[in-house]
């Protein structure tokens, strides 16, 4: 009888069939990943602007509805918003998002009450893609 070297061609199949079987599971949950991360990377983009926009607001100046003058600038995955009222002490900073077909019709936003205080909302996406500063 001769030693068996190697594997057999049933064994290959199986190992190929469970590397299959893990790729079919990891493969939507990475994806689901990746959408989250960049609504994450969108809401991170607008947060720094809401100290220029108090800055704004404290000193009574109007706002050009650009994000430049709160120190803002719109990248590929994000195209920014901002709009505010010295007078009525309010504002609002929106991230439009694209990228990512998951989230790409989505938008995140922070907007400043009356009252200074500061509220994320989500529009269009699902409960799964939201940042978690922003439930």
């Amino acid at each position: 009888m001769k030693n068996q070297k190697g594997f057999t061609l049933i064994e290959l199949m199986i190992v190929v069939a469970i590397i299959a079987i893990l790729a079919a599971i990891a493969l939507p949950m990475y994806q689901d990943y990746v959408a989250k991360s960049q609504a994450t990377a969108g809401l991170a983009e607008i947060t720094p602007g809401k100290t220029q926009a108090e800055v704004l607001l404290n000193e009574g100046k109007a706002f050009d509805k650009t994000p430049a003058q709160i120190g803002l600038k719109n990248s590929d995955r994000c195209a920014i918003s901002v709009d505010g009222d010295a007078t009525a002490g309010t504002a609002s900073i929106t991230c439009k998002l694209s990228g990512n077909s998951k989230v790409a019709k989505g938008s995140l936003a922070l907007a400043r009450a009356a009252d200074g205080t500061w509220a994320c909302t989500a529009t269009d996406l699902d409960a799964k893609y939201i940042p978690g500063g922003c439930k």
